[in-house]
């Protein structure tokens, strides 16, 4: 309860922030784009979200706060647009509950008007589990999304329900292989390779996230996958830093995905 009251106020009093782990293109090592990830900045520490999300989530307030990451991403793609003449798309974690929730898809398509946004410049991240709590609205929504221009991508993919049976009719654009799969390469390779082939069959950009050393880098690339993220690379960093570290070195270049 205390939790859920700190939380609320959290969003009253700006206590939330986003960091950025840049995602790269495995075959060149340049960033093609990055994942926004929330922290709470209370009394002057940083809280990590895996003590608070779950707590959000069983709530509800995680629709607000969800809300909340996709406005400021919006806010950072028009911001390093206008500074930098720059644009990498970000990817915004979308919970179960916020999926679900229906004003998830006018209120993405809004904030992209009001901000001034190409939505192939936002992308939406779903875990696959809630894509499951209901596949015919799922598909519905994600519909909705995909022909308005908004990249999708399926997070977590392989450690829920694996959907194959409804991957098909899915309209995603990005399937990531989670990092518990990531993690036991290159000894144990068989799900990581299935994702791989199931991705080009499907003509789905690959993500493998939680890459965290050089052996697992090699095998990915000698794989085919196409891009990667993990802290083999770099950590998720506050907004000063990644564009200190990866825009201000790419400055007055448009990057065109």
């Amino acid at each position: 309860l205390r939790t859920e009251a700190s939380l609320h106020d959290a969003l009253k009093n700006d206590e939330f922030l986003l960091y950025f782990q840049p995602k790269f293109d495995l075959k060149t090592n340049k960033v093609v784009g990055c994942e926004a990830l929330i922290r709470w900045q209370k009394e002057g520490r940083l809280i990590s979200p895996m003590s608070f999300i779950p707590v959000a989530e069983e709530t509800g307030i995680i629709i607000p706060i969800g809300r909340w990451v996709i406005e400021q991403s919006c806010k950072v793609i028009r911001e390093w647009q206008r500074k930098y003449n720059y644009s990498i798309p970000i990817a915004v974690n979308v919970a179960s509950q916020q999926f679900a929730d229906s004003s998830l898809v006018p209120d993405i398509k809004q904030l992209a008007i009001r901000y001034q946004i190409r939505p192939e410049l936002l992308e939406v991240e779903i875990t696959e589990t809630s894509l499951m709590n209901d596949v015919e609205q799922a598909i519905v929504k994600l519909e909705q999304l995909k022909s308005a221009g908004f990249g999708i991508a399926v997070d977590d993919f392989g450690t829920g329900y694996s959907s194959l049976s409804y991957l098909r009719h899915l309209p995603i654009t990005t399937m990531k292989i989670d990092r518990a799969f990531v993690n036991d390469l290159p000894k144990d390779s068989a799900i990581a390779s299935t994702i791989l082939m199931l991705g080009r069959q499907l003509n789905l950009t690959i993500v493998a996230e939680g890459i965290e050393n050089e052996e697992q880098l090699q095998w990915l690339k000698d794989n085919q996958c196409e891009v990667g993220q993990g802290f083999f690379f770099s950590k998720p960093l506050p907004l000063d830093e990644f564009e200190e570290k990866y825009i201000l070195t790419e400055t007055a270049k448009i990057v065109r995905l």
